[in-house]
């Protein structure tokens, strides 16, 4: 299985980058972000961060085991659009 590593931007600039030392093994991308979108929902239900006032500027820089961009995955993402609610 891939490992696929959700590094938390938390900001502009190099230093707003959280990186992941460990990764997660997953099936595929749609996996990978299916598990962000978890990560995320965790982060704002439970955390208080001094470092992040604003969750929803955040994102899940998403790299395979290849340090491939595999994809980005904004924290706004975890709302719902207004067409998803019917």
């Amino acid at each position: 299985m891939p490992r696929y590593y959700l590094n938390l931007r938390y900001g502009q600039g190099r230093d707003k980058l959280a990186t992941d030392p460990e990764g997660d093994e997953l099936a595929d991308d749609e996996a990978a972000r299916q598990h962000a979108l978890r990560a995320a929902r965790d982060l704002v239900a439970g955390s208080r961060s001094f470092a992040v006032r604003d969750w929803f500027i955040c994102s899940f820089e998403i790299k395979d085991e290849n340090a491939r961009h595999v994809m980005t995955v904004p924290f706004s993402d975890i709302v719902p659009d207004e067409d998803d609610e019917d």
